[in-house]
C-alpha cells in the first residue's frame, strides 16, 4: 500500500485554501503543515499545525513536497528555500515578478535538481487540452488571429491586502498571466508585443485595465484585454466552470481563434468552417466538439505528485512560465513607453 504523500503549504490566502481544499479530496496525499505569518484561518479550521516562518517549518516538518502560494514577491525566495532543501514545490503562478528574478530561479533549480510544477492550472483543463488538440490537428488551417478577454469586477475587500496594491500584483501579472501562458500553448510563442495600461477606476499603484496586442513567431496576431473593475460576462473565470468561488456564464466565450480553414470559440469548442463551397457569401457549418469535465485544480494538483515522485515531468517547469514572465515584462514596458517590444527568452 502506498504511504500517503506527505505535503506542506507556504501561504494561507486565497489560493493556499483552495489548494488546501483540493488536498483534501487527493486520496494519496495529506496536508501535514501550514506556513503564514499573518493568518492562523485554515490552520484553525483544520488543526494541522501553522509556523510563521517556512525555513522554520521546512526544518522541522521535512514534507515530502511543498506547495507555495504566498505572495508573488515572495514567491522565487520561497522557492530556493525548498530547492535548498531537496523538496519539490508546486509554485503558483506568475513563477516571479521579474525576469531576473526567474533566471534566478532556473539558475538555483539547475544547481539543485529538484523538480518544480508551475501553477499555469489552466493547461490541466480538459478543455484546454481538446482545444490544443483542435488546433495541433490543423482543423483551423494556418492560424491568423486571436482575440482573447478576461474582464471582471472583483469586490473591494479583495484589495484590502496591501501587497495586491502595489507593483508585483495587477491585472496583468495575477490574471492575464493565465491568458498568455494559455495563448502561447495554443498557438506558439509570442515574438512581439505592444500595449496600453490603466490605474484610472482604482487609482492603485497597479493597473487595474490593460490592451494588448501580440504578434506570434507563426504570423499570427493576437489582442488580450483585460481588466479587474469592470462589468462583463466575459472571461476564463466565469465562462468555464472550474473554480465554483466565481459566478459563472457559460453561454459566453473568452477566446476567439480564426485561420484559413476554420474559426474556434472557447470554451464553447465552437469550430466553424465552411462546407462545399467558400467565401462569404456561403453559409458557414458548426462543428461542436466535446471534452470530459474535470476539475484543472485537481488534475495539477495528480500531475504534481507525480512530478515530485519522479514519475513525470512537469508540464510546465521554471523555464517554460518564464518566458511567459518574458512577455509580461514586455508588456509592462510596452505600457510605460508605448512602443513595440520583443520579449527576451531565458
Amino acid at each position: 500500500m502506498m504511504s500517503l504523500f506527505r505535503i506542506a503549504l507556504i501561504g494561507a490566502g486565497a489560493m493556499g485554501c483552495q489548494h488546501a481544499g483540493y488536498l483534501t479530496k487527493e486520496p494519496t496525499a495529506r496536508l501535514v503543515a501550514i506556513a503564514d505569518p499573518f493568518s492562523s484561518a485554515l490552520a484553525d479550521e483544520t488543526g494541522i499545525e501553522r509556523f510563521t516562518d517556512h525555513r522554520e517549518m521546512l526544518d522541522q516538518v521535512r514534507p515530502d513536497a511543498v506547495i507555495i502560494a504566498n505572495p508573488n514577491d515572495l514567491h522565487v525566495t520561497t522557492a530556493i528555500d525548498c530547492l535548498e532543501r531537496g523538496i519539490p514545490a508546486l509554485l503558483e503562478k506568475p513563477v516571479a515578478c521579474s525576469q531576473d528574478e526567474a533566471n534566478q530561479l532556473i539558475a538555483a533549480q539547475q544547481r539543485y535538481d529538484v523538480p518544480i510544477l508551475v501553477g499555469h492550472h489552466r493547461r490541466h483543463n480538459p478543455v484546454a487540452a481538446r482545444a490544443k488538440a483542435i488546433i495541433d490537428a490543423g482543423r483551423l488551417g494556418r492560424l491568423a488571429t486571436v482575440t482573447g478577454m478576461w474582464q471582471t469586477c472583483k469586490p473591494d475587500d479583495y484589495f484590502t491586502m496591501e501587497w495586491r496594491r502595489r507593483q508585483g500584483a495587477g491585472v496583468i501579472l495575477i490574471n492575464l498571466v493565465h491568458d498568455l501562458d494559455l495563448l502561447r500553448h495554443f498557438c506558439g510563442e509570442i515574438s512581439a508585443v505592444q500595449a496600453m495600461t490603466h490605474n484610472t477606476l482604482r487609482g492603485f499603484e497597479v493597473e487595474d485595465s490593460a490592451i494588448v496586442q501580440l504578434e506570434f513567431t507563426n504570423g499570427a496576431l493576437g489582442s488580450l484585454t483585460g481588466s479587474d473593475a469592470v462589468v462583463s460576462p466575459w472571461g476564463w473565470d466565469q465562462n468555464v466552470n472550474e473554480v465554483p468561488l466565481y459566478a459563472k456564464h457559460l453561454d459566453q466565450s473568452c477566446y476567439f481563434l480564426a485561420g484559413s480553414e476554420g474559426a474556434l470559440s472557447v470554451p464553447q469548442l465552437a469550430l466553424w468552417r465552411y462546407g462545399e463551397a467558400r467565401g462569404w457569401q456561403h453559409q458557414l457549418v458548426c462543428e461542436s466538439h466535446r471534452y470530459t469535465q474535470d476539475s484543472a485544480q485537481q488534475r495539477q494538483l495528480a500531475h504534481f505528485l507525480e512530478v515530485a515522485r519522479g514519475q513525470a515531468d512537469p508540464l510546465v517547469g521554471v523555464a517554460d512560465a518564464a518566458r511567459t514572465l518574458a512577455v509580461i515584462d514586455a508588456i509592462q514596458e510596452a505600457a510605460r513607453t508605448g512602443q513595440r517590444q520583443v520579449p527576451l527568452a531565458p
